[in-house]
């Protein structure tokens, strides 16, 4: 899978952009603010119908301007897929492939697998278990579409149980039977979300625990473990007896709506132990791990965006990453970075195809002879 080129219209602070790029590695440098990280998030939004950083879409149109377009012309399985999405103001965003319209944006997904690292990514650490659900949920989606459709399944009758017993909260009578409906959607489409969910973490634990030991080149132990109430109770009985609780909260109580993602580092958890290189390189790890997941679950080897990742770490520790990242295994790879002295080093050692971009102040992409 491969990105060859890109055009941008009214995103973000461009205007108007066209940009080919390297099948390896494309680095774009420049000072902060001037547009860099843009560009991996059109990316991201090309892959994934949506930017990594603003959920509002309307936000990502330039200042001033009434619409944005992104275009990307990609290579996969030696077939060339045209993607296209259009963003407006007033109208429903669109996405095509290869000039036709898809009914649901749910069909993308999985199309152009996608991972992005980016300091951002320190909510998985210290932010709420849905920052975390939104990590198993993303990963699973891109090689699952059963998964993607009993998540979407879930999610509805949730807001729709939820609603109920808001409804009987305003003084209605409460009907047990319009509740178990919801309990039976809930039922059929949380057991498969639970089932995937516990499996993808169980299988990816050596994964990650491999990429991390090369990454720290330190022996500590780390781990990752699904922390789900359905560990311990089934989901049907698990409804049953938090229904009277329901009831006086308003909201559904018990469900994979609440499950999380626990991480350690030795014997503690990783949020109040972890230093904060400590975590960096969990979250690298992490990511290079969802990478290599889905690379073998689909056969296809990600687009990988690095998004100003290396600030915190020194020259010997960014050389092994990009060097990591450089191997086989990897297919195209976006970095941004404010050191262009270094990025051009770093790349200087590893022989693979690239391209270094200079992003000016006012936008302006130029490229940088190596």
């Amino acid at each position: 899978m491969q990105l060859k080129s890109l055009s941008l219209v009214n995103f973000k602070n461009y205007e108007q952009v066209d940009i080919p790029l390297s099948g390896k590695i494309n680095c774009f440098v420049g000072e902060n603010g001037v547009g860099k990280t843009n560009i991996l998030d059109a990316v991201h939004y090309l892959a994934l119908c949506k930017s990594n950083f603003n959920p509002v879409d309307s936000q990502n149109i330039r200042h001033g301007a009434e619409f944005a377009v992104l275009q990307g012309v990609f290579e996969r399985f030696e077939k060339e897929e045209r993607i296209y999405c259009g963003i407006s103001r007033q109208k429903k965003k669109q996405f095509r492939r290869n000039k036709k319209d898809y009914k649901k944006l749910s069909e993308h997904i999985g199309l152009i697998p996608l991972v992005m690292i980016s300091p951002a990514d320190t909510g998985l650490i210290n932010g709420g278990s849905e920052e975390r659900r939104r990590f198993l949920d993303g990963v699973i989606s891109q090689y699952s579409k059963a998964y993607l459709d009993k998540l979407i399944g879930y999610n509805r009758a949730l807001a729709q149980r939820n609603r109920l017993l808001k409804h009987f909260a305003s003084g209605h009578s409460f009907d047990e039977s319009m509740l178990e409906l919801w309990d039976e959607q809930l039922l059929r489409y949380g057991s498969g979300v639970y089932e995937e969910r516990r499996a993808f973490v169980e299988e990816l634990l050596p994964v990650f625990s491999s990429f991390y030991a090369r990454v720290s080149q330190n022996k500590e132990e780390v781990e990752l473990s699904y922390e789900s109430q359905l560990n311990r109770l089934g989901f049907e009985e698990g409804l049953r007896q938090s229904r009277e609780k329901d009831r006086l909260l308003q909201y559904t109580s018990f469900g994979v709506h609440k499950d999380d993602l626990g991480m350690q580092l030795g014997d503690f958890k990783l949020k109040k132990a972890g230093s904060q290189g400590q975590q960096k390189t969990f979250l690298v790890a992490l990511k290079l791990a969802e990478f290599e997941f889905i690379r073998k679950t689909t056969g296809i080897s990600p687009v990988l965006l690095l998004d100003d990742i290396f600030d915190k770490f020194d020259s010997s520790r960014v050389r092994q990453i990009v060097g990591l990242v450089a191997e086989q295994t990897f297919g195209q790879i976006f970095i941004s970075d404010t050191n262009e002295s270094r990025m051009r080093d770093v790349l200087e050692e590893i022989q693979a195809e690239r391209l270094i971009y200079r992003i000016q102040p006012t936008g302006d992409l130029e490229k940088v002879l190596l």
